[in-house]
């Protein structure tokens, strides 16, 4: 598999159908849907709605019925990074190599466009069924993702993590925050298009499990990233966890040790996936992807 061709290719696929379902810049109020839309096209990989997509492939399911819930997921990301990078949050001044949206359009409207697309995250969901997915489906996913972006998801993990500083970082706390403020939306993601393309049991066991490492990963790398990175592929300053005394995988084991933690979880996200025959290619491609990327 070419995996970078197919991601951009994914990543194409979902930003037309993103454009496509969101009201044009200029609808009244012109403010609030600029803002949004200067949010969710700012760049991005757009990972989280590929693995939508790529879980409904693992079980056989047809992408095509499910895109609804890969943009879902999309917005739902979006609105975590417009209220993560607010001044009462992590105050960051850029994302992807651009102002965050506070900075271009003030903090009231930023909240805003974050709880616009939370909203309309639902919204989308809903529309499912016209899909023929069944509306069983449909239910079990909205309270998943609800889940996942609460208090024992993102939520949670945000206002854990911005307590952190205040106490000893040990790897209980550690793994709390990540596991949510990071890991919730990756585990949602592969398991909403599992769970809409029929996966049975055991399938969704092991696609958890899978996702739990690939998360896990993801987060080590990322704070791996903040350390050593190169600050114009990241598109936003480094050391900004040390300077925050953010609680995070290299603080507590060093980053030595980090790299081998996120290299044990890409193992066994891979692992995972061992019962999964070729339709599987993509989440593992998208494993060797994010343990060596560079941003």
């Amino acid at each position: 598999m070419d995996f970078k061709g197919e991601l951009a290719a994914r990543t194409a696929l979902i930003n037309r159908e993103l454009d496509r379902r969101l009201p044009p810049a200029d609808n009244f109020p012109p403010s609030i849907n600029e803002a949004v839309r200067y949010s969710l096209f700012a760049g991005g990989k757009r990972l989280r709605p590929g693995l939508v997509l790529a879980g409904a492939e693992a079980v056989g399911g047809d992408t095509e019925a499910i895109l609804s819930a890969a943009c879902a997921i999309e917005l739902l990301h979006t609105y975590s990074l417009i209220h993560d990078d607010l001044p009462a949050m992590d105050n960051d001044d850029l994302r992807r190599g651009k102002p965050t949206c506070h900075k271009v359009y003030g903090e009231a409207l930023a909240i805003l466009a974050g709880d616009a697309l939370l909203t309309a995250t639902f919204a989308l969901l809903a529309e499912l069924p016209q899909s023929g997915i069944s509306h069983e489906r449909v239910t079990r996913v909205m309270a998943e993702v609800a889940e996942a972006a609460g208090i024992n998801g993102l939520i949670g993990g945000q206002v854990v993590d911005l307590g952190a500083h205040e106490t000893t970082i040990n790897e209980e706390l550690v793994e709390y925050i990540h596991t949510r403020k990071t890991g919730a939306l990756i585990r949602a993601s592969v398991r909403t298009g599992a769970i809409l393309s029929g996966a049975s049991d055991h399938q969704l066991q092991k696609l958890t499990t899978y996702a739990g490492n690939l998360g896990l990963a993801f987060q080590i790398v990322d704070d791996i990233l903040d350390i050593v990175g190169d600050e114009q592929k990241i598109g936003k300053p480094v050391g900004s966890d040390e300077r925050n005394k953010k609680a995070t995988y290299p603080a507590l084991y060093g980053l030595e040790a980090a790299g081998k933690k996120a290299r044990q979880a890409a193992d066994n996200a891979l692992a995972a996936l061992q019962e999964f025959g070729p339709q599987a290619q993509f989440l593992r491609e998208l494993v060797h992807f994010v343990i060596s990327r560079e941003h």
